[in-house]
């Protein structure tokens, strides 16, 4: 109970410390300063696998295509395209007059590169299975570039919004060395400025961006890995934007002082929270293990406990707003009298420590979260108390995010990990899921492999009827479902803050993010501030 004694006692202090508060002292009123618990490690769009990286990357380049605010697919560097009737040839006519950061034009022949660097099986990408069914790619004239697919691709233009990289740059070039990934040259709205490994990173707006430049001058995000630092930084004007935690959502975004100067949101965010296991442990090996540990977790007491009620439970790999989602599908209600049963089931006996054993080792594990992320962190000792009651032990280890990813998730040195995924809004799940896809650097990193659900997730590409593939994933989230290769948590919602002197901010099905090169401060707002 101690840790939770202060806990308690910082988010009372950080309370009053708040009442307190005049209006946060802004010294660029200008430019957005975002919090980030994690710093990015690479990012060419290729090579940026973590959220940190994706999250600055996605400023710097762009895509043939992107999401509208209504979750539609619309274009970005392409302007339109065709498709044939077969689905198996996409032309793109390509935007005119698109510069890269050094004023060098942008052509089909930057598409065609991108295609090839990302197919190659010598650049570590975890993306290339999304150009998979791709025959080959061509430049028709210096703004038309034709795809031939071998067979039917339904997340065809959502893939072709992965950011196009210069040939000019990086033609005949190692793209996986670190100056290329520290100094990247896109055709995105901003352009890298100055990166403090560890500390922050400055994005400029890019004055020759095809869509007009941005209104907001710089674009920056601050490495803050603990929360309560970062809320504070929040008060103190040290930043701009940041994810509240669901207590710092309920008990402070209220107080009136708040309310004067920032605008909060609230919407579910398009992804899941998930305890995975290294399938190639032999303790995990057993589904009735994993249907164990996961009977034996209260799904409602975490999402009470720590989310305070600010998401749902998770039943499998997709959430509710996602058109694949199953609703038929039940959870794996907390039942320790089942779990203890699955357990002595699968040869875990109690022994003389009072903890479950085999072959006279007990049920003992780490599970590994993050540095900085407090929910995650406030899940595992609830887990962990959880499973103490069926004989079950669980440590837990907290690691800086780049080292987890990079020294222990992609190496597969863990036993389990709680992680979550922010999902694509389209249901193609081949890169998590499917068993070719277990490299280092790859998305199945927990080393999943089951025949059925490979066969469905070729045949989820290759169908463009929504019913019937609504069908087949609908099967998947059954099959992930009983096996429970992941015991999917909850689904929680984002509840994201943002100073007040930014206008032209609507929320829609996408986020807020989606618009924000139109975001401005009226002047009068930064003659308030000074220079």
């Amino acid at each position: 109970m101690k840790i939770y004694s202060r806990l308690l006692f910082l988010s009372i202090l950080i309370i009053s410390l708040f009442s307190c508060t005049r209006e946060p002292g802004i010294k660029n009123p200008n430019s957005i300063t975002v919090g980030s618990s994690a710093d990015a490690k690479r990012l060419l769009p290729l090579l940026a696998t973590d959220s940190a990286s994706g999250d600055i990357s996605g400023w710097i380049f762009n895509g043939l295509t992107k999401y509208d605010k209504n979750i539609k697919i619309t274009g970005e560097l392409a302007e339109s395209w065709d498709i044939s009737p077969d689905g198996l040839t996409l032309i793109f006519h390509l935007r005119k007059g698109v510069l890269w950061h050094d004023l060098k034009e942008f052509t089909s022949d930057d598409v065609v590169f991108t295609y090839k660097t990302v197919t190659d099986p010598k650049v570590p990408t975890p993306y290339s299975s999304n150009y998979g069914p791709v025959e080959r790619v061509e430049a028709l004239d210096k703004y038309t570039v034709k795809v031939i697919y071998k067979e039917p691709y339904a997340p065809a233009l959502e893939s072709w919004g992965m950011g196009i990289i210069p040939k000019h740059i990086l033609e005949g070039k190692d793209i996986s060395i670190e100056y290329y990934n520290r100094n990247p040259i896109g055709t995105g709205p901003y352009k890298l400025k100055e990166w403090v490994t560890g500390q922050k990173i400055v994005l400029e707006a890019f004055d020759d961006y095809f869509e007009g430049r941005p209104k907001i001058d710089k674009y920056i995000s601050r490495v803050i890995p603990d929360t309560a630092t970062m809320f504070l930084e929040l008060k103190f004007g040290g930043i701009d934007f940041m994810g509240l935690t669901p207590p710092q959502y309920k008990l402070q975004a209220e107080k009136e002082i708040f309310r004067k100067y920032f605008q909060k949101f609230r919407y579910p965010s398009f992804g899941y929270t998930y305890l995975g296991y290294n399938l190639l442990d032999p303790k995990f090996s057993d589904k009735r293990v994993r249907q164990a540990i996961t009977h034996a977790i209260n799904k409602n007491d975490i999402i009470d406990g720590v989310l305070l009620s600010y998401g749902t439970p998770c039943t499998g790999p997709f959430p509710p707003e996602s058109w694949a989602y199953n609703p038929d599908v039940k959870d794996l209600g907390y039942d320790t009298e089942k779990a203890i049963k699955l357990l002595g089931e699968a040869g875990w006996k109690k022994g003389q420590s009072g903890f479950l054993e085999k072959d006279g080792k007990p049920f003992a594990f780490t599970v590994l979260v993050n540095q900085g992320n407090e929910a995650r962190l406030k899940t595992a000792q609830i887990i962990k108390e959880g499973l103490k009651k069926v004989g079950v032990e669980m440590n837990i280890k907290v690691l800086e995010w780049q080292a987890l990813l990079h020294e222990f998730i992609d190496k597969k040195r863990f036993e389990a990990i709680i992680m979550g995924w922010a999902l694509s809004r389209d249901p193609d799940l081949y890169d998590i899921w499917h068993s070719s896809k277990t490299k280092e650097g790859e998305f199945n990193f927990i080393s999943y492999k089951n025949e059925e659900i490979d066969r469905l997730l070729l045949e989820g590409r290759r169908i463009f009827d929504i019913n019937k593939r609504k069908k087949i994933y609908h099967r998947i989230h059954e099959i992930l479902a009983e096996e429970q290769p992941y015991t999917f948590l909850y689904v929680p919602d984002a509840l994201p803050v943002l100073h007040k002197r930014f206008k032209g901010v609507e929320k829609a099905p996408l986020g807020i993010w989606y618009d924000f090169i139109h975001w401005y401060v009226p002047k009068n707002r930064m003659e308030w501030y000074g220079p």
